[in-house]
């Protein structure tokens, strides 16, 4: 990604190299979420734009940086890593430095973000079994000096996991149709006598006699 230092900051919508992004490179990015390997001919196609339109708009998107990298998503369970837990870190305010540097030198360690609320940092982590999340916290993590408190969170399961999110995705949440509630059936109406009153009273009187 190209440095913009000494210049103002892009507007809004702008990044990188100041690309623009338009629904053109959102229904792209779209596209690369369910398949990262499709061909440039097969992303024209489901895009409906040329080939060669396609190829411009996706090597800008990865020179702009809007695109990373491309990765594989594995089965963690058949990798032999089915156990995944959360560890919630408080940190020494004045060891942050520290801190960064033991989890780097983690590769058990998949995702790290610093929060607010009770805990400094949120740390994903995945191994094989309890006893090496067990381990992993007590014997390595309770002797970086940085680290002044945990609490382990054992996930039980994965109910949602996307690649990446976009702003288009609560677009297409809002357009899309709902079915429509099925019409309330026609309730026949019962036969109904009506009584005056003059007969009403008499028949009272008559059942209380």
């Amino acid at each position: 990604m190209s440095s913009n230092s000494g210049r103002p900051a892009d507007p809004s919508g702008r990044i990188g190299i100041g690309l623009e992004l338009d629904s053109i490179h959102m229904k792209i990015l779209e596209v690369l979420r369910e398949n990262g390997r499709i061909s440039v001919a097969a992303l024209a196609e489901r895009v409906g734009i040329s080939r060669a339109n396609a190829y411009t708009r996706f090597e800008a998107l990865r020179a702009d940086g809007a695109i990373k990298r491309f990765t594989a998503e594995i089965d963690h369970v058949r990798a032999g890593l089915g156990i995944t837990a959360l560890v919630f870190v408080t940190v020494r305010q004045q060891m942050w430095k520290q801190f960064r540097a033991e989890l780097a030198r983690m590769p058990e360690v998949e995702y790290c973000a610093i929060t607010t609320g009770q805990h400094d940092a949120m740390i994903q982590v995945r191994m094989a079994d309890v006893a090496a999340v067990h381990r992993l916290v007590t014997e390595r993590m309770a002797n970086i000096p940085a680290v002044k408190a945990t609490e382990t969170v054992f996930i039980l399961d994965e109910v949602l996991r996307r690649p990446y999110v976009l702003p288009t995705d609560r677009d297409a949440g809002r357009t899309a149709r709902r079915p429509a509630a099925p019409e309330p059936a026609e309730v026949p109406l019962g036969k109904m006598r009506f009584v005056g009153a003059a007969e009403g009273r008499a028949a009272l009187r008559k059942e209380g006699g």
